[in-house]
């Protein structure tokens, strides 16, 4: 499908008083070019101690924003994926100080991917596994309200670095409007990811996005919400899956209980270093919320694809 504009333009926080990268009208849509999370500092050639040299004043960065004429405070943006252009790498990393076992995989890592960009096969993760892939952007939102800039990287009411990996081809994300013309912008993409994305990235891979651009006037939302267009997990779940658990009143430190126990597993039943197994679980596993309602412990699994192993 060819789009009738390409966005370049990114910027590295939410700010409603950026200068708007173009502007529409409700039912067109865009394409938008959208650099890696590491905003570039991260190439095909890099290697673990490029890592530890990451500027994070240059992380995240997201290509817009994009002024919807009409667009209210109060009203609905519906955000629909059309499609993903793919660029054939992306890496993976255990960045100091960030991550759910950040305190346990203190220093840095790096797995750099190839992918077939058309096909969209399989990757391979070494010799260890290999992951079916699913195109997502790990961030669409709008501008909020409040005055400044404000950081990309954790998510808000009216969406941001969300990281719902079922934002791929044919959803519909729905986000709040907090200010005249939305002020949308997208980045992050993923070539896959686990829910949780446990270790703090998951295969990240810059690509083209092109999104369509609907509005429902006076319909307030508290926060946003997503149609998908089918099945969330078949392209994982057909061999069955690895499940740990962790168990304690506390869900933060059962689900750390969990993926530690998966990286275990892993290590012990594969051979795999743990950090490549906290990488991979980054990747492709899930962490659900089992059990919440039988005080005073709750139970969080994560799920760990077994045709990634075979």
């Amino acid at each position: 499908m060819m789009h009738h504009r390409t966005i370049h333009t990114q910027h590295f926080g939410w700010d409603n008083s950026l200068a708007p990268a173009a502007r529409i009208a409700p039912g067109e849509s865009l394409e938008f070019e959208v650099r890696d999370a590491s905003g570039g500092q991260l190439s095909r050639s890099s290697v673990a101690a490029d890592v530890g040299r990451l500027d994070f004043e240059r992380v995240n960065p997201v290509a817009g924003p994009v002024y919807v004429e009409g667009a209210e405070p109060g009203d609905l943006l519906k955000v629909t994926v059309l499609s993903f252009a793919p660029s054939g790498w992306g890496w993976t990393a255990s960045i100091p100080g960030f991550g759910l076992l950040a305190d346990e995989f203190k220093e840095p890592a790096l797995h750099l991917w190839r992918y077939d960009e058309q096909s969209l096969t399989p990757c391979a993760f070494g010799s260890w596994a290999r992951v079916p892939l699913k195109p997502f952007a790990g961030t669409m939102g709008v501008a909020p309200e409040q005055p400044g800039c404000h950081s990309v990287v954790p998510p808000r009411r009216v969406g941001g670095n969300m990281d719902l990996r079922d934002v791929t081809r044919g959803s519909e994300l729905h986000l709040p409007v907090e200010v005249a013309g939305a002020l949308f912008s997208v980045g992050d993409t993923h070539a896959a990811q686990g829910d949780g994305e446990v270790c703090g990235t998951a295969l990240e891979s810059p690509m083209r996005v092109a999104l369509r651009f609907d509005l429902v006037k006076h319909q307030p939302l508290a926060f946003p919400r997503l149609i998908t267009p089918g099945p969330l997990t078949r392209h994982l779940d057909e061999r069955g899956y690895l499940t740990t658990t962790g168990i304690g009143p506390d869900l933060m430190t059962a689900a750390r209980d969990a993926v530690r126990s998966m990286i275990d597993w892993l290590t012990r039943e594969r051979g795999m270093p743990a950090v490549e197994a906290y990488l991979l679980s980054s990747v492709c596993g899930d962490l659900r919320i089992s059990e919440i309602v039988d005080q005073p412990n709750w139970i969080v699994s994560f799920y760990f694809p077994r045709l990634v192993l075979e």
